[in-house]
């Protein structure tokens, strides 16, 4: 692995680690305020691993994202938008 890559696989660890650390805060908060989620993590991960011939689903995908099954942490820490979220998420779009 050249220094580089080193480097951007170790600032999107950091970046894993900063998410997991906030959990409080939703992927609607995420989506209104940068344009991306831990979902479009997962999908870009999954899209890279395909680029490199890697076989992955985007349930195994979310796994490395969330640390965790996706339906576990949506279960633990998901809270339902409230209507100003949506309401600039739709204003986002």
């Amino acid at each position: 692995m050249s220094q580089e890559h080193a480097i951007e696989a170790a600032a999107f660890r950091r970046l894993l680690s900063h998410l997991d650390q906030r959990k409080d805060v939703q992927n609607i908060d995420l989506m209104n305020l940068a344009g991306f989620c831990r979902n479009c993590l997962a999908n870009w991960y999954a899209e890279a691993a395909a680029e490199e011939g890697v076989a992955l689903s985007r349930d195994e995908a979310r796994e490395r994202i969330y640390g965790m099954p996706y339906d576990e942490w949506k279960a633990r820490y998901q809270t339902e938008a409230t209507p100003e979220q949506l309401a600039a998420l739709q204003a986002g779009r």
